[in-house]
């Protein structure tokens, strides 16, 4: 089985930085990307930034020029690294392993897996 743990949530005043880190582990060959997506109260999920296994990543454009994903494929592992952060980055930011096998076998599916959880709290 595959599990996602996430890490590095918090509290801060506008303008500050937090690094949320997340691992996934279990028996995994690959993993395509990794990322990080967040909820808000009444709203939908939304992609903050994906990392792919390849090196290429993507923005959200409101997080664009503040956050920064890092992925280290040899451990299966995310950052993402948050500065200037705004009261409207405050939601529960979740990991996600997507694209994982844990199969050799040629042909073999892939899943996507969700880590619990992180709360980040901006305050103006």
């Amino acid at each position: 089985q595959v599990q996602v743990v996430e890490s590095g949530g918090g509290a801060v005043q506008t303008g500050g930085s937090l690094r949320l880190s997340c691992t996934a582990s279990g028996r995994i060959v690959s993993i395509n990307a990794m990322g990080w997506y967040r909820q808000a109260p009444g709203k939908q999920r939304e992609l903050v930034a994906v990392a792919r296994s390849g090196g290429s990543t993507n923005y959200a454009d409101s997080v664009k020029g503040r956050f920064t994903i890092s992925l280290d494929n040899a451990k299966n592992t995310v950052l993402l690294q948050m500065n200037s952060l705004k009261p409207e980055d405050s939601a529960v930011y979740y990991c996600n392993a997507n694209g994982v096998r844990t199969s050799s076998i040629p042909g073999s599916t892939r899943n996507d897996y969700w880590g619990q959880g992180t709360q980040v709290a901006v305050s103006s």
